[in-house]
């Protein structure tokens, strides 16, 4: 990753993270206060129902006239009073508030009632009991696990969704990055090649025709640069008019001339009228890219065929050739199937494009060493 990709995935993860967080913690939050209310409700009923079956017990008692036992209750202290608030039977874990029916105090609840109505003179119960408290710690400890086994997931889940989110970021900076890199190199070769023929026109001071070729072909491809820059950076809007295609393609011929005899390249057309019509910038891009790459690709001394006929463009060279696993791809964007002679990659991009915004057709038919040909249906 570079810096910017770097930058853009902390910050997406540190968003994910905080974001989902806050979410964890007001969720926690919100079951953990709902848990304790249920968990109070319960107390108060749990307790209530002690006092209700040891004044059962009571009643039950006086009206048999039988012993009274009062009931072991293992989470919770039962104390009976007389009238004076004595206790009779059982235990106080602390000191009674007699104007509150049930509160708690120092972690302990604790209810006062007077079910037993002076039955057995027993006037009073007291009902004490921690377990709500042991219970609500309980409740917080599962909570704390189980927002930190979350917590522990929501990183792992951030970790890949944010890999997955910027994948196609840190793609497309890798192509830019590469696609800046080819540019520099595209543009290093014709302005290195100026500066050198125009040092040696001033050091001769003489009209040498070498090196103005050498200056005209560096010239010409410094502008096929501007312009396939300029297409794929500007929507540029155009009109459609009828054209002679072949006439182009002559035109275009007769632009290389000089970067196909340099390369010692020939030639051979057999160009029939063929009218169509487009957008005449976009019928010089389409002959631009597949003769820029028929002369780019081919050996030196070879032949290159263009043909038109009335529906058709087709162009073909005697050069290193396409492998078949690669011929799907090669009209992708930046994709280039060979690092053979330089390029960006978005030639046959742009071809494809303009292929399919006039609904033509394109085939490719390629053998590795042998050649490639490119043939248009309009």
């Amino acid at each position: 990753m570079n810096k910017i990709t770097k930058k853009s995935y902390f910050s997406f993860l540190a968003l994910y993270l905080v974001s989902s967080f806050i979410f964890l913690s007001l969720a926690a939050y919100w079951f953990f206060n709902s848990q304790v209310s249920m968990e109070l409700n319960n107390n108060y009923y749990k307790m209530n129902h002690i006092a209700d079956s040891v004044s059962s017990d009571i009643i039950h008692a006086a009206m048999d006239k039988t012993p009274f036992k009062l009931q072991h209750f293992d989470k919770a202290s039962v104390a009976l009073l007389d009238k004076n608030k004595k206790v009779i039977y059982g235990k106080l874990i602390q000191k009674v508030n007699y104007s509150k029916d049930y509160y708690m105090q120092d972690d302990i609840f604790t209810l006062f009632s007077s079910r037993p109505a002076g039955h057995l003179g027993l006037s009073y119960i007291v009902v004490q009991s921690d377990e709500c408290i042991h219970n609500v710690e309980k409740i917080k400890n599962k909570i704390a696990y189980a927002v930190i086994i979350t917590a522990f997931l929501i990183i792992i889940i951030a970790v890949v969704l944010s890999y997955i989110f910027l994948k196609p970021i840190k793609d497309k900076m890798q192509e830019v990055e590469e696609f800046v890199k080819d540019t520099t190199h595209e543009l290093n070769t014709p302005i290195t090649a100026l500066m050198m023929s125009l040092s040696r026109l001033k050091q001769k001071q003489t009209y040498d025709l070498n090196i103005l070729n050498n200056l005209s072909i560096s010239t010409k491809q410094l502008h096929d640069i501007y312009e396939t820059l300029t297409y794929i950076s500007f929507d540029t809007k155009e009109s459609c008019e009828e054209l002679d295609f072949a006439k182009v393609v002559q035109e275009h011929i007769n632009y290389v001339k000089e970067l196909t005899t340099k390369k010692h390249l020939s030639i051979e057309t057999d160009l029939q009228p063929c009218s169509i019509t487009i957008a005449h910038t976009k019928a010089k891009m389409l002959i631009s890219n597949l003769l820029g790459n028929a002369i780019k690709y081919s050996n030196q001394n070879a032949t290159i065929e263009i043909t038109t006929s009335s529906n058709s463009f087709t162009i073909k060279d005697y050069g290193i050739g396409i492998a078949k696993e690669q011929i799907d791809t090669i009209f992708q964007r930046f994709v280039r199937a060979s690092k053979y002679g330089g390029g960006f990659g978005i030639g046959l991009n742009i071809v494809k494009q303009i292929v399919d915004e006039y609904n033509y057709t394109i085939e490719v038919d390629s053998q590795v060493g042998v050649g490639t040909t490119i043939t248009i249906s309009f």
